[in-house]
């Protein structure tokens, strides 16, 4: 595609997919005052926003420090997202006392006891390349990394658990049953090589190489290689108590970083991931509940999902992303924003959400 059809394609883009993130802040202008190999790498950057128009950020980076060098587009993009004005600078706060607020979801209904919670932090070892510009080889050599580190962190009593890898020929190799059953249990992350934005975005390639997970012998701290980042270390749990699953991914979390190389950290960026969606605290939050009202018995997620964006929120289907509610209403709740505000400002806002959507549901 020469220069001129690919600016074409993305004012077609604009005009129909409105929001499209990477069409929206694209400058022609900018582009064209890049030289040849930086107008190469931009391009595999906002490939996957080109090639599905659909996309809501439509750019994944494929280096460390891509967010600096593209910082003229992908700093109005991260704005946009993060719902960061053009007055504030871009900076990443970090905050992990998780004893200065109590976020218990049994406060507000007995009924929100037992809902299915998880949070993870996207982390990518600056060592090596982001996931879409990855050779095979660089991702077992990843994956031996992170074995090496979870051989150690089974020692913990606290964390001890086991790792599985699909990657063909690994000593700690699983089949195919067993990689069914974790995926059914929604332990396991599923074959990227059918999702068409990783595809295009290069971070599904050499499927499986690479790829495995760590799961401790309690199955509530996870940790995902080979994803669209080099780890997603998770808590998971049934209950309310947003504190306690938020205390344990932090402990989990300051283990690991004394066992794996150097992380891609940013003052600026936070974390960096390949998707800017994730960057800041690297962090997702979420739960499943039930609003069988709001959603019209699982039906609609229209309404549900315009409420929850007012509230800083995200609304996706009980399977995840671009999927459908549960027929009884199961929907995922997340915090949008990551960038700008602290973990535990995040865990506020899953909380103050939750509450806000529960009252919703029960008036209707």
């Amino acid at each position: 595609m020469t220069d001129e059809q690919l600016i074409a394609r993305i004012n077609e883009i604009k005009k129909s997919h409105p929001d499209n993130l990477m069409a929206r802040h694209f400058d022609a202008a900018y582009f064209g005052d890049l030289d040849a190999p930086l107008q190469a790498r931009l391009r595999k950057i906002i490939a996957s926003g080109v090639q599905n128009p659909n996309s809501s950020m439509g750019a994944y980076a494929m280096a460390a420090d891509d967010y600096q060098q593209f910082a003229p587009m992908l700093d109005a993009m991260i704005r946009d997202f993060h719902g960061i004005g053009a007055g504030t600078a871009i900076a990443q706060p970090h905050d992990w006392d998780t004893s200065a607020v109590a976020c218990d979801l049994g406060a507000i209904d007995a009924k929100l006891k037992e809902v299915s919670m998880r949070v993870r932090v996207a982390r990518n070892v600056a060592s090596f390349p982001l996931p879409g510009a990855m050779s095979k080889e660089q991702r077992v050599a990843f994956e031996d990394v992170a074995a090496a580190a979870f051989a150690k962190l089974i020692e913990n009593p606290d964390f001890g658990g086991q790792y599985l890898s699909i990657t063909p020929g690994s000593a700690h190799e699983i089949d195919s049953a067993e990689y069914d059953r974790r995926v059914a249990a929604h332990q396991m992350f599923k074959d990227m090589s059918n999702d068409k934005y990783l595809n295009v975005a290069g971070i599904s390639g050499d499927w499986p190489y690479g790829r495995g997970m760590y799961v401790s012998a309690d199955q509530d701290f996870l940790v995902w290689v080979g994803e669209e980042d080099h780890l997603r270390i998770m808590s998971m749990q049934t209950g309310g108590n947003l504190n306690a699953l938020f205390g344990r991914l932090h402990c989990g979390l300051e283990i690991l970083e004394g066992l794996l190389p150097d992380f891609a950290m940013s003052d600026k960026y936070g974390a960096i991931a390949s998707c800017p969606t994730n960057s800041g605290a690297g962090m997702r939050s979420s739960l499943h509940m039930k609003l069988p009202r709001l959603t019209k018995g699982g039906t609609d997620l229209v309404r549900v999902t315009f409420e929850a964006k007012k509230l800083g929120l995200a609304v996706r289907g009980a399977g995840g992303e671009h999927s459908d509610a549960g027929a009884d209403g199961l929907v995922d709740v997340s915090p949008s924003a990551r960038l700008g505000v602290s973990e535990m400002q995040i865990m506020q806002r899953l909380y103050d959400g939750v509450a806000a959507l529960w009252a919703m549901e029960l008036a209707v």
